[in-house]
């Protein structure tokens, strides 16, 4: 288990990049539930690059990202940025991640500066009160049978120990052979409060987006999940759009489905929402996402 006193400050100095040049910034790695860096923290780290090198009162309102190689946890990630324009009301950053000397992932970011314009959203859908809900610790040991690894209970705890996230219903390992809707829902905050920086706001929620996303299109066969080990599969793709103000630090609600899966793949796609029913962010992400060979 994870001995640090505070794991929110153990993240959030995982998202503070040296900078060692202009538009060069160098962030730490460290591992995941499977052997590569966890995709949320790299799609993190590149926001932060990104929006270092943007004026203050531009806030990111997208970004589109590929991941292209499986990030080594023991080294650090080097992060390029290319300022690719800087207009009136929109910034555009491009950034690229290298580790040994080749691209893991790219990510092309848009700011803007604060406009009014005309307001219009999908409804909240709805979901329990989340503290209602059992907090990881309370859940996973629930279904540690599930687990042909006694460790992963453990470490998956751990890597939740910096964001209380609560399912809604049973996660995809706790129904197993079940094949349901392809719909998930998970609440989700920091375990501390942050600071008011909006970017340290958009950038723990794109940590966050990375941890579920997937899990409708395994509901939907039934399969349990990497930890389980009746899947194997990797982020490809992901994208977010930033809608309207939130903390990270407050309850969100991250209502996810997925619409496809084929030729190997599954697409999830979700919205986030603020407690009191504001959308706060859509996501869309495809990964590999296939059912291991004998």
């Amino acid at each position: 288990m994870n001995e640090s006193p505070d794991p929110l400050l153990d993240l959030l100095h995982l998202l503070d990049l040296e900078q060692i040049e202009r538009d060069i910034f160098r962030g730490e790695s460290r591992s995941a539930l499977v052997p590569r860096v966890f995709g949320g923290q790299v799609a993190a780290q590149a926001l932060v690059a990104a929006g270092r090198t943007v004026p203050a009162d531009r806030g990111a309102h997208s970004l589109h990202s590929y991941f292209l190689r499986a990030g080594d946890p023991g080294a650090p990630i080097v992060y390029t940025v290319d300022r690719i324009r800087d207009g009136k009301s929109f910034t555009t950053r491009r950034v690229v991640a290298v580790q040994h000397g080749q691209p893991i992932f790219h990510l092309s970011a848009s700011f803007q500066t604060h406009e009014e314009g005309m307001e219009h959203q999908a409804p909240m859908p709805a979901a329990p009160d989340p503290e209602t809900l059992p907090t990881a610790a309370e859940m996973l040991p629930r279904y540690a049978d599930r687990f042909s690894d006694p460790g992963v209970v453990d470490r998956l705890i751990e890597a939740r120990e910096a964001v209380d996230l609560r399912y809604v219903d049973a996660p995809p390992f706790g129904t197993v052979g079940e094949a349901r809707e392809p719909r998930s829902q998970v609440w989700f905050r920091t375990n501390g409060k942050l600071a008011d920086d909006p970017l340290l706001h958009v950038c723990m929620a794109t940590y966050v987006s990375d941890m579920t996303l997937l899990d409708s299109v395994l509901l939907a066969h039934g399969r349990g999940g990497w930890a389980v080990g009746d899947v194997v599969g990797a982020s490809l793709d992901h994208a977010m759009w930033f809608h309207r103000p939130f903390r990270a630090d407050e309850w969100l609600l991250y209502d996810q489905e997925s619409p496809s899966a084929s030729g190997g793949r599954g697409l999830g796609q979700a919205r986030i929402y603020t407690a009191d029913g504001r959308l706060a962010i859509t996501v869309i992400q495809e990964g590999v996402v296939r059912v291991p060979r004998a």
